[in-house]
């Protein structure tokens, strides 16, 4: 995909991993948060807690992403930077998100270090958000 960069100001979240701004939805690269529904054994609401992370880590910033892929709903799949800092790292690194490592192995490490230190997802045991909406569909009939 192209190598241009897009600079945000005011952007939407919709979830942990997606930001929208002026038309564009963006799916962070790499990284797959829980989705805003979902919430692990204990109780602990991972997804309202991701999307949360994600809008103080992007509020007032300015976000530039950079386009690496289409996803099959459309959505531009890019490296995005909150004053130079990748969110996607940021997010797998606090245990929000896991390394979606099916499509990239960038956050690997971060991952690793999340789960040493047994942060976020990891702390309560949550369901990697793939296996959990796998999990939804078969509820639904789907």
């Amino acid at each position: 995909m192209g190598a241009w960069a897009n600079s945000l100001s005011a952007q939407t979240i919709t979830d942990g991993d997606t930001i929208k701004q002026g038309g564009v939805t963006y799916r962070l690269w790499g990284i797959d948060a829980p989705e805003l529904a979902q919430t692990c054994p204990d109780g602990w609401p991972a997804g309202r807690t991701a999307a949360t992370r994600l809008q103080a880590l992007t509020a007032g910033r300015s976000i530039v992403c950079q386009e690496k892929d289409r996803d099959r709903y459309g959505r531009t799949v890019a490296i995005c930077r909150a004053s130079g800092e990748d969110l996607g790292a940021i997010l797998v690194r606090e245990g929000m998100a896991w390394a979606f490592t099916r499509f990239s192995v960038d956050y690997v490490d971060q991952q690793e270090e999340a789960r040493i230190a047994n942060r976020g997802v990891h702390e309560h045991d949550c369901q990697p958000a793939w296996e959990w909406r796998v999990q939804q569909r078969a509820k639904s009939g789907q």
